[in-house]
């Protein structure tokens, strides 16, 4: 976590009975967007501009990236992010109580307790982005942009063209099936052009690969930090 998480002060108990009402009122497979409102409302938060990492199909790469430059924000950098990442949760079928591990999938519900509240959290780091953001997509795949992945569908969405300018590095792993002027990856170029955004796309950033193939080979260099000076140069836009 940030260290300016430590500073925050948030009242748990009251975020605790929110979450609980929230998942618990209704059956598991009808628990809305809006039902998690008064919950986040409690875990409002706000981060420097400049800071915002937004990913897609490239979470291992996103999460070893974004511990060699400090300053970065993820979406579980949050509290909310860092609170329920890679938890399950739903309610019981006979009972009024939690179930941690017998529930439905995501893609089995129109509206699943996990995936809302999901959507409301990107969507609110989404509106928070501010200045230049990165976003780090996978070209070795076909599809690396998706408008059903939660970037392409709610993320994107809720970016503000007025308050960010979009710094696109493109991580291209093994082989190259798409690129900034191929695939799937033109479709969001289109989409921000049509937005107004202000953006650079980059294939095969050097520096991207300079960091994970040192992540790789040397995960005590990136401890030490030795090469956090080379890899703040892919933000600097002018």
């Amino acid at each position: 976590m940030h260290s300016m998480m430590g500073t925050c002060r948030f009242d748990c108990e009251s975020i605790w009975l929110h979450f609980k009402a929230a998942v618990l009122r209704q059956p598991s497979c009808n628990v809305t967007v809006e039902d998690y409102h008064e919950m986040f409302q409690l875990m409002t938060q706000n981060w420097p501009c400049h800071t915002s990492l937004f990913w897609s199909k490239t979470r291992p790469l996103m999460h070893s990236y974004s511990a060699v430059l400090p300053h970065l924000w993820t979406l579980e950098d949050t509290l909310v992010g860092y609170v329920f990442n890679d938890l399950i949760w739903c309610r019981q079928h006979v009972d009024t109580d939690f179930d941690f591990s017998a529930c439905p999938e995501w893609s089995s519900c129109q509206n699943h307790p996990v995936y809302s509240l999901w959507v409301l959290a990107s969507q609110n780091f989404a509106e928070t982005a501010c200045g230049n953001i990165t976003v780090l997509l996978n070209g070795s795949i076909s599809a690396a942009f998706s408008r059903m992945s939660m970037f392409g569908s709610v993320e994107l969405d809720n970016l503000s063209p007025q308050r960010v300018y979009i710094k696109k590095a493109l991580v291209l792993l093994h082989v190259c099936r798409e690129s900034c002027n191929q695939g799937s990856v033109v479709d969001l170029i289109q989409i921000l052009q049509t937005r107004g955004f202000r953006w650079t796309c980059t294939d095969n950033d050097q520096y991207v690969r300079y960091i994970l193939l040192l992540i790789k080979s040397s995960p005590r260099v990136i401890r030490c930090g030795f090469i956090t000076g080379l890899v703040l140069e892919l933000f600097r836009i002018c």
